[in-house]
């Protein structure tokens, strides 16, 4: 049996274990402490940037959480999203994106993707706005964009859209660590953004995420709500409903070890992808999913994707898949769009029809940072022999 090769695993820089062993030494082992501390500070300082970007992201705050998901569900809460709204979200994407929606008692109206970026299209967006306007007589509460498989969104646009309508920005980066929009860090354009650090991210806590947050004050009240919401006083003192979503000192010890590796596994993702492009270069009906040119969009790429085109190419995307499969390679169909999952059937829909068809004809390939150029080289032999 050939050796397995997965999808994205975590990859260990070295010093993880210097700082869990120092949260256990100091016994340091709950949902706060120096670990936690440390890893959000090196968070915050790795997306501000430097110079003019700097001054920009200055008061930017991050609270470290214990999912990407609690970190959207925590920024849906302080945007005052509530029973009866309604918030408008990618549809192409993973389930946690909408989940915290349906948390608050609010309803998702999902919108499709353009072709460019696959993310969410700033056409249909604004169709969305106009048209829940127009039946309900009030704006959606928010607005979340996701930068797909790392690759930025059309922010300039989406932004653009949603500032005239005086909507907030809830920017999903559970994906797009390390990606860059014109030269800035993405999770920092929206009012609040949610970083995920699930083991197949571009860096892991072995589960956790973030909350990027525009002030010291909001990051505090963050905060509150993620320590079960405890009032000052002596004793338990509750006058709102609280979570547990605060990240452990050990877990925070992994994200801060990982922190020094980071760059490296945004470099050796960039490094699969273009081997990927140079290898399949050629073969017929083949696509790999590459950023817009012109320089404003510079992707992480967390995962590689192709399109197969079966009239072109001759064979389906599920035969490449299950070909793989047979060769002891992970591969993953794109993600199957929010509104055609039954949980979400009765959930308004702005569509042109691209999420679907993505989902239909896409793949995504082996991508870890510990994979070797042999790997990929066996991923495409693969592919080239169907």
């Amino acid at each position: 049996m050939k050796n397995r090769i997965w999808l994205s695993l975590a990859h260990m820089g070295g010093r993880e274990q210097e700082f869990i062993q120092e949260a256990f030494d100091t016994n340091w082992v709950v949902p706060l402490g120096p670990n936690v501390n440390a890893f959000e500070k090196a968070l915050r300082d790795f997306l501000i940037g430097n110079g003019k970007l700097k001054v920009e992201n200055e008061g930017k705050q991050v609270v470290a959480l214990s999912a990407g998901t609690a970190a959207l569900h925590l920024g849906l809460i302080l945007l005052g999203v509530g029973e009866g709204d309604e918030v408008i979200c990618q549809s192409f994407t993973f389930s946690a994106s909408a989940n915290p929606i349906a948390y608050q008692g609010a309803t998702p109206v999902f919108v499709d993707s353009e072709e460019d970026t696959w993310n969410m299209d700033p056409v249909l967006l604004e169709e969305a706005i106009k048209d829940r306007l127009e039946k309900t007589g009030r704006l959606p509460k928010a607005i979340i964009p996701v930068h797909l498989y790392g690759m930025p969104g059309k922010l300039d646009e989406i932004l653009e859209v949603a500032g005239r309508y005086n909507i907030p920005v809830l920017e999903d980066s559970a994906e797009a660590l390390g990606s860059e929009y014109k030269g800035r860090k993405c999770g920092t354009f929206g009012v609040y953004a949610a970083l995920s650090f699930n083991g197949n991210k571009i860096i892991t806590t072995s589960g956790g995420g973030a909350l990027v947050c525009p002030s010291e004050e909001r990051a505090k009240r963050a905060l509150f709500y993620a320590t079960q919401a405890r009032e000052q006083a002596p004793h338990y003192q509750h006058e709102k409903i609280g979570y547990n979503y605060r990240m452990s000192n050990i877990c925070a010890g992994i994200g801060r070890g990982q922190m020094f590796v980071l760059e490296e596994h945004v470099a050796r993702r960039r490094e699969i992808h273009d081997l990927y492009v140079k290898l399949l270069d050629g073969v017929k009906g083949v696509k790999v999913m590459c950023q817009p040119e012109g320089g404003d969009f510079n992707s992480n790429y967390w995962l590689t994707c192709i399109t197969v085109d079966p009239e072109e190419a001759g064979f389906t995307r599920e035969d490449v898949r299950l070909a793989l499969d047979g060769d002891n390679i992970e591969s993953r169909p794109l993600w199957k769009p929010m509104h055609l999952q039954p949980v979400f059937k009765e959930a308004p829909f702005y569509g042109n029809g691209t999420s679907e068809r993505l989902f239909e004809i896409g793949l995504c390939l082996p991508s870890g940072p510990m994979l070797t150029d042999q790997d990929i080289e066996r991923v495409v032999k693969v592919i080239c022999d169907l």
